[in-house]
């Protein structure tokens, strides 16, 4: 049995570490070995027996290792993600048994996929997608490095590119394009494309600038 490390111990490394024991009382399958994150105080006792045992900028894998990557802004975990496999680490996905897979989808390395999250079929799912107890419709063609959120709707057909993150309860129309680095803000309700690099807010989405 494989040891795995969360890398990230925010509040999305501690939803992870909830849904890997949820999977472990039904089959064991890893043996939680701990967090790493360059704060090293950053649980401050909230996982229990669970520790930061190491920083993101020191560790070296090991053979026995395997990694998930918690940390929900995707271009941090873009970046994360290419350190460690740089040093050889590898990835797993870690997708709760209450969620809900298409058989006819195909889904990348290293997926996070919450309870009660749902991709329909013939989706195309890249490599480290979080997913939250979100819906994505039929067809859908999905980045590398996508966040998202809680009760969101992604239509069918849409295309998100790479490192997007997509904030709870937006809802995407049906065959929507969303360009690379996008971010999509909590709410928003998408009737047309957004461009990469850009930043959407309201119902109906409209541009915003920070």
């Amino acid at each position: 049995m494989k040891d795995i490390i969360i890398a990230g111990a925010g509040g999305s490394g501690r939803e992870v570490l909830d849904t890997i024991k949820y999977i472990n009382r039904y089959e064991k399958t890893w043996n939680i070995k701990g967090f790493i994150d360059d704060n090293l105080l950053a649980l401050n006792g909230l996982a229990g027996e669970i520790k930061v045992i190491g920083t993101i900028a020191e560790w070296q894998p090991s053979e026995n290792e395997v990694f998930t990557c918690s940390i929900f802004d995707p271009c941090t975990r873009h970046k994360v993600v290419d350190i460690l496999k740089t040093r050889g680490a590898k990835f797993v996905s870690v997708i709760d048994p209450r969620s809900g897979i298409s058989d006819f989808t195909e889904i990348g390395e290293g997926a996070i996929i919450y309870a009660w999250g749902s991709v329909s079929v013939n989706c195309k799912i890249g490599d480290f997608l979080i997913l939250q107890n979100t819906g994505i419709g039929h067809d859908c063609t999905i980045g590398n490095c996508v966040s998202i959120g809680q009760r969101c709707s992604i239509g069918g057909g849409s295309f998100i590119g790479d490192n997007v993150l997509i904030g709870c309860n937006a809802v995407i129309l049906h065959k929507r394009l969303i360009g690379n680095n996008a971010n999509i803000g909590t709410g928003s309700v998408v009737i047309r494309n957004v461009k990469p690099n850009t930043s959407v807010f309201g119902n109906p989405a409209k541009v915003i600038n920070f």
